[in-house]
């Protein structure tokens, strides 16, 4: 049977590691690959790193930034920030990431999924739907750090990802980010239903509760989070923490009395 992954999620800002508050006020907390050799001295299961600057202003992915990267990880990567095209996809996973996250361009254009699919493989292939709950609740997709609203549902888009042959569905609800106040479990649920893709899930994990919580319910599913993995204490000092092993297998992987 698949284990959870648990999964720190680094923001990547004007090339520097910083953390957000529902996808604003990004806060400098430090290098970011200072904090992936840190990361590999913790044996993290996998990394998620985003660029939050390249598809809003229009640029490339920073490939000097991906090759320093992917050259420092002793886990597995998945990057994402400015894809459009599914030659960036195939430089990336050059670059020796193995997964790459894609979010407007892939919303837009559902056959960027099915090729990129096709020439590297669906496992390397995660489609990110970042969102926001409204009256009726139900779940609105979001592009460009969360300023487009599309005419697309989380459920929606989820079904249309299996279609397209995407490997991977990573949902992250924006009104939690950076707020600590748990995972959207009714978020999971709606595409849990809809999605029979692995999933992973952002967006609200304050402690490791949290996550235990997601595993709990859902238990092949990937919990990730940043400010958890990269703040700690009172008064939220900069601090890459992570479970250890024997916290993990406690946590996590322990079977019930």
């Amino acid at each position: 049977m698949l284990r959870p992954r648990i999964i720190p999620c680094l923001l990547v800002h004007n090339k520097g590691l910083v953390k957000t508050s529902q996808f604003t006020d990004p806060t400098y907390v430090g290098d970011p690959l200072n904090a992936v050799r840190i990361f590999n001295e913790k044996e993290v299961d996998e990394l998620i790193v985003l660029d939050i600057d390249a598809t809003v202003k229009g640029h490339e992915p920073n490939f000097e930034l991906i090759a320093q990267l992917a050259a420092e990880c002793r886990m597995p990567l998945a990057y994402g920030g400015g894809v459009k095209s599914v030659k960036q996809v195939e430089r990336i996973i050059g670059l020796g990431v193995e997964k790459v996250a894609i979010s407007s361009a892939a919303i837009a254009n559902p056959e960027l999924i099915a090729e990129a699919s096709r020439r590297v493989g669906s496992q390397s292939i995660a489609v990110v739907a970042d969102v926001r709950s409204d009256e009726k609740g139900s779940y609105r997709v979001f592009t460009h750090n969360g300023t487009v609203q599309t005419t697309q549902t989380a459920q929606e888009l989820a079904r249309m990802v299996v279609e397209a042959g995407a490997g991977e569905f990573i949902i992250n609800n924006i009104e939690r980010d950076g707020i600590g106040s748990g995972y959207d479990l009714e978020l999971v649920e709606q595409c849990r239903a809809a999605c029979s893709l692995p999933i992973t899930v952002l967006g609200g994990a304050g402690s490791l509760d949290d996550v235990k919580v997601l595993i709990e319910r859902y238990p092949v599913i990937g919990g990730a989070a940043g400010s958890l993995f990269v703040f700690k204490g009172k008064y939220r000092a900069v601090l890459i923490n992570y479970p250890d092993r024997v916290q993990k297998e406690r946590l996590f992987f322990s079977s019930p009395d």
